[in-house]
């Protein structure tokens, strides 16, 4: 059972040296080993150098061990002498005759034997200086020392460094949570044994060495306590407690030991006394004689090499499928780097046109959707053009207000200047396509956008395309990407050349014949009825504010109910029979003969007559309006305004006949004429005063400036009319550009791209003087590789090793 016991030790140091020298610690392979933890000062050095038998490792103030030291004790035989413990004593001959079969080997100096061990504290002493500088910081890379000895048991050991509180010196200030760190990283690994080392001379509460430990191994499975410093405990007080497991059981238990003390090592006590006092102690003293068998240095070494082999023997099957699952991951990693060997033209070839192949069909599934790798938290690709055209684009042709630029003054200026000096009968058509026109180029900047932001997201498409093979030659993808960007770039200005035609090709003629146009019969209609629907609103409000004024009246003026007379009962409808009968013929009237048909048709005569019809005459003149003096009482309608009194056209382009009180000019005109009387029979030969009518047409004349006088009754409705025509123009014409721009941009920039990104890839890099700088693999990739190569090799001896046990 010894002998397997050696053997698997000896199998794991030989793991331990092969995945040292090849891969360092971050191996991945969790071996058994023992981790040696404790505070700084609490003794912990000593304990390794009593198991080894000798003095080796570096003494001083602060911070000693500064890297950790995996210690492998191999027991090499000895005729003279089979157990160093059983027969406490030097070996034959002295130190130097015993030096031929005690040396040190150090793996970073593979080949050298030491067999001075006071050469072996100073090669450690130099080797920490070297890594881990001299400002007493520590560092993460071990120290690997083999120790051959006779006088050793076979043991596995890290000594870690110290825990320690306050920075000394040039130590780093965070030096407790660098070493706290340090020691996690050993101790949390399932297949370390802890060796928790506390001085008995502190109170067990306060061991830091424990409260680590019991970090990672709650149930005390594999941690094992070593009390030093027994012989240093106040008189009267004892382990014995501790060393029982009464007070903080753990699995594996307690052990005492007691080191040397530093007067010991000034005077050169030599370990071999020191062990003989150590069994002095506890068998002679009074708390500790009865388990003295189960204390002490020799009694931790064998505790530790039966606990390891234990430890080994359990975790093997473990580590052999560790390696297995290893040996696969990096198998797999390193296929994903490819073969660096290329033989031939021929097959060199055939790679770059494969990996253009892929390329491409990458490219072409990310905007299909059909791509392997989509992705879940953004929209990419083709639901990313999608959503251009949808939300976007779609969203912006909805936000733009076809007059939103377009004020009642802008609209009036334009109808005057389409009439030239002529007088109009009715508004002007050539306003609507001077007004209309700039409108629809406020579509342009949206459709520039949407085919922007499509190339956009194809140049970021081409970008992300790839796989991790393609990645291995950086020259050759950037040649891809170079390479589709230049062909969307060719792609972008016959696209955005269309779109901006397709905006043209909507001025260029402006189609009032379209089935969804309003037109100008329906936009009358409704510019009428909101007019009339406004009238009556006001009406009635007036109505209202006038009741409430008589009603005031009548409580507070005399005879009202106040001052003892009676309270008039007010009806609302108190308007002559005759204007609701007015009222009512009107209404019936513009049912039978729209004259907003009449006025589309162009049929003059036929809008006289819906004109007379609707002022509640057939021949006679039309009435006047109530602020000229008319008696009839009734309103004017739009048609009166807008074509004069007897249906024909005002004397001015602009200024109805029929409506002076609504023109400016009429207006000052009437103020020239004093014997200007309300009727239209009672208008006498005027005594015209040239210098001020002269004023007064300077004061009146249209200008353009803020000033200008407000708009008169027609040129509301005028105005309303042609926004109305403007803005149902406008949509039919945004419906129309919403429904080519997406359709424009999928077939000359999308769909022209997926169909010859393959040709142009293989037309312009499929080149044999271009195959040694397209294959140019990266610095980084290269060495990945080798690292895989060699890890995998590791593994693979790794697990030769195992399967001979």
């Amino acid at each position: 059972m010894a002998c397997l016991g050696e053997d698997l030790l000896g199998t794991v140091n030989r793991l331990q040296d092969l995945v040292f020298n090849t891969i360092g610690t971050d191996s991945g392979l969790d071996l058994p080993q023992i981790v040696v933890v404790g505070s700084q000062s609490s003794g912990k050095s000593s304990v390794l150098e009593n198991i080894v038998g000798r003095d080796f490792l570096p003494r001083g103030t602060g911070i000693v061990t500064r890297r950790p030291l995996i210690l492998q004790l191999i027991n090499i035989p000895d005729d003279a002498e089979e157990n160093p413990f059983n027969t406490v004593v030097a070996p034959p001959g002295g130190q130097d005759q015993g030096s031929t079969q005690e040396y040190a080997e150090f793996l970073h100096q593979p080949g050298r034997r030491f067999y001075d061990f006071a050469e072996v504290r100073r090669e450690i002493e130099a080797e920490t200086a070297r890594i881990a500088g001299n400002n007493k910081g520590i560092n993460r890379q071990p120290i690997n020392l083999k120790v051959y000895s006779p006088h050793v048991l076979s043991l596995t050991l890290v000594d870690l460094p110290g825990l320690t509180k306050i920075p000394i010196g040039d130590q780093p200030t965070d030096i407790e949570k660098q070493t706290r760190n340090l020691i996690s990283e050993y101790i949390a690994k399932p297949n370390s044994i802890i060796l928790a080392v506390s001085p008995a001379n502190v109170d067990l509460v306060n061991s830091e060495a424990l409260k680590l430990a019991r970090q990672v191994d709650p149930q005390g499975k594999r941690t094992i306590g070593v009390l030093t410093k027994i012989d240093l405990m106040d008189h009267g007080t004892n382990a014995l407690e501790i060393l029982q497991g009464r007070v903080y059981p753990l699995k594996l238990g307690f052990i005492g030991v007691v080191n040397r003390s530093q007067q010991d090592i000034q005077t050169n006590k030599t370990l071999q006394d020191a062990l003989k006092s150590e069994q002095d102690f506890f068998r002679h003293h009074p708390a500790y004689r009865n388990m003295a068998h189960r204390c002490g240095t020799q009694f931790l070494a064998k505790s530790l090499n039966t606990i390891l082999m234990h430890h080994i023997r359990e975790r093997l099957p473990d580590i052999k499928a560790r390696l297995n699952t290893l040996m696969g991951q990096t198998q797999q990693e390193l296929a994903s780097y490819g073969d660096m060997h290329f033989s031939g033209k021929e097959h060199r070839g055939s790679l770059i046109l494969q990996l253009m192949t892929r390329f491409a069909s990458s490219f072409i599934s990310s905007i299909d959707g059909t791509s392997s790798e989509i992705s879940t938290k953004e929209l990419c690709g083709g639901a990313r053009v999608y959503y251009i055209f949808n939300s976007i684009f779609g969203n912006s042709l909805e936000s733009i207000d076809p007059t939103t630029n377009l004020s009642v003054h802008d609209i009036r200026t334009a109808i005057r200047n389409s009439t030239g000096p002529r007088p109009s009968l009715f508004v002007p058509e050539l306003a609507f396509d001077l007004l209309v026109k700039p409108q629809i180029r406020l579509l342009e900047t949206p459709a520039n956008r949407c085919v922007e932001l499509v190339y956009e997201e194809l140049i970021k498409i081409c970008h992300t395309c790839g796989s991790n093979e393609l990645s291995r030659f950086p020259r050759l993808q950037a040649k891809l990407i170079e390479v589709v960007s230049d062909l969307l770039r060719e792609r972008l200005g016959p696209t955005s050349t269309y779109v901006e035609s397709l905006i043209a090709i909507q001025r260029a003629y402006i189609n009032t014949n379209h089935p969804n146009f309003l037109g100008a019969a329906a936009a009358m209609n409704s510019v009428v009825t909101a007019k009339q629907e406004k009238d009556r609103q006001k009406e009635a409000l007036l109505r209202k504010k006038e009741k409430e004024r008589r009603k005031a009246n009548a409580l507070t003026g005399p005879g009202s109910a106040l001052n003892g007379g009676e309270t008039p009962d007010f009806e609302e409808n108190e308007r002559p029979q005759s204007q609701h009968a007015h009222r009512a013929h009107l209404r019936t009237d513009s049912r039978s003969a729209s004259p907003a048909a009449n006025f589309a048709r162009g049929d003059i005569s036929q809008l006289s007559q819906s004109i007379a019809t609707l002022n509640g005459r057939s021949s006679s003149p039309p009435p006047l309006p109530a602020r000229f003096g008319s008696s009839a009482g009734t309103k004017d309608s739009f048609l009166n305004y807008f074509f004069g009194k007897d249906g024909a056209p005002p004397p001015s382009g602009v200024v109805p006949r029929t409506a002076p009180s609504e023109s400016s000019f009429a207006q000052g005109f009437k103020r020239s004429i004093p014997e200007f009387s309300t009727g239209i029979n009672g208008l006498v030969s005027p005594t015209f005063e040239p210098s001020r009518l002269a004023k007064d047409f300077e004061d009146t004349s249209m200008q353009n400036n803020p000033d200008e006088p407000a708009l008169s009754e027609r040129e509301q409705m005028e105005t309303e009319l042609i926004r109305r025509l403007i803005t149902s123009y406008f949509n039919i014409v945004r419906e129309t550009i919403q429904d080519q721009v997406p359709k424009a941009v999928m077939h000359f920039l999308v769909n022209a791209t997926k169909d010859a990104v393959q040709n142009r890839l293989v037309t312009e890099l499929y080149r044999e003087e271009f195959f040694n700088d397209l294959l140019y693999e990266d610095d980084a990739i290269k060495a990945e590789r080798e690292k895989c190569e060699k890890l995998l090799q590791t593994y693979k001896e790794a697990a030769k090793i195992v399967a001979e046990v």
